[in-house]
């Protein structure tokens, strides 16, 4: 859908993003510019390798951690 279309029936769009729907957005070009997803909803995918983690990221934090011991 163009921008200006969504302009004109943004209260439908939010009302689909409600109930589960997901909405691209395109400019003049029908190039994708914006995606409407109803919160709680993750896309993934869109920035692979931007967000990194050291192998590890999920051990226990140490003991100095919880009772601020130096």
């Amino acid at each position: 859908m163009d921008v200006q279309e969504a302009q004109k029936r943004f209260r439908e769009l939010v009302a689909g993003a409600r109930a589960g729907e997901e909405w691209v957005l395109v400019d003049e070009g029908d190039t994708p510019i914006a995606r409407l997803v109803p919160l709680g909803v993750r896309v993934t995918g869109l920035h692979p390798g931007a967000f990194q983690t050291k192998a590890n990221f999920d051990a226990p934090l140490p003991e100095a951690f919880w009772t601020d011991q130096q």
